[in-house]
């Protein structure tokens, strides 16, 4: 943990994941950041108490029922003081309890607004998640899920961002902003490396290359990674060979375990990797 946000506080209203990831990355960088969930809690505690745990360690989390004027008037005073307010809520939800930017921007002209929103206008309100998101920009491939919310993860580093920017830009003018992000962005974002025909099958990161791939070892996988010439030239001194082709390849690395491959990779300064099985939480 930093403190270059030290002094700054962040109302986060906000559940699931790019809304308490970006919170708990803001308080990484040493912001204060209070956590309003709906009474219910936060969906993401059924999930994975664990994770949830870990990313609201640090923030203080205050649950409000923000239909009710009690609740309301609670969030505004969090907000008095704020000065940023980062929000997972549609659009329409935050104008009903009346927490939109143009209600609160009279009121609380010092308060930087970034939202997290699922898709932009015409579509705001539009019901998602992070599957729907990735299977919009045509990143699965059925019938595997994917392996991790990609685009979930990307758009609460983008929201990280842009409250970073609307500080900066406040210091600058004098002026709070808005800034809005969205997650169906994010997943295209993330589709451009196959968009662009850098990891598409034919691509050099998707297969076109023997040296960037996945090979069998004798007891697991390995990722090899070998793009520029340096590492071209230790790829060879290492297996005593100038021999590139995927079979044989396939055939070398077949003959030791994985432990033996990320050693000599070590040692020659190759950028290669076991494949390894994700623990539990550390």
């Amino acid at each position: 943990m930093t403190d270059l946000l030290a002094g700054v506080r962040t109302v986060a209203l906000t559940t699931n994941l790019p809304g308490p990831l970006a919170a708990s990355r803001l308080r990484s960088l040493g912001a204060a950041v209070t956590k309003i969930e709906p009474l219910g809690g936060d969906p993401l505690q059924t999930a994975s108490s664990a994770w949830y745990e870990r990313v609201c360690a640090g923030l203080e989390v205050v649950r409000l029922d923000l239909k009710s004027l009690a609740g309301r008037e609670r969030a505004e005073a969090e907000l008095s003081a704020a000065d940023v307010l980062l929000t997972t809520m549609r659009p329409g939800a935050l104008e009903r309890v009346g927490l939109d930017w143009e209600t609160l921007h009279g009121r609380f002209p010092r308060l930087c607004h970034v939202a997290i929103v699922g898709e932009r206008a015409p579509h705001g309100d539009r019901a998602g998640h992070d599957l729907t998101y990735q299977a919009r920009a045509g990143l699965v491939a059925p019938p595997a899920l994917p392996r991790s919310v990609y685009a979930d993860m990307l758009a609460a580093e983008s929201a990280v961002t842009a409250v970073l920017a609307a500080l900066y830009a406040r210091e600058r003018t004098g002026s709070a902003a808005f800034e809005e992000i969205a997650i169906a962005d994010c997943a295209r974002r993330c589709a451009d490396a196959v968009r662009y025909g850098v990891t598409s099958r034919d691509g050099p990161l998707g297969g076109a290359l023997s040296t960037y791939a996945l090979y069998a070892s004798a007891d697991g996988w390995i990722a090899l990674a070998v793009l520029e010439p340096h590492f071209q030239q230790r790829l060879a001194a290492a297996l005593g060979s100038d021999r590139t082709d995927a079979a044989w390849l396939r055939e070398r690395f077949a003959e030791h375990p994985s432990a033996h491959w990320d050693a000599l990779a070590e040692r020659y300064g190759i950028p290669l990797a076991p494949v390894a099985e994700i623990a539990g939480p550390a």
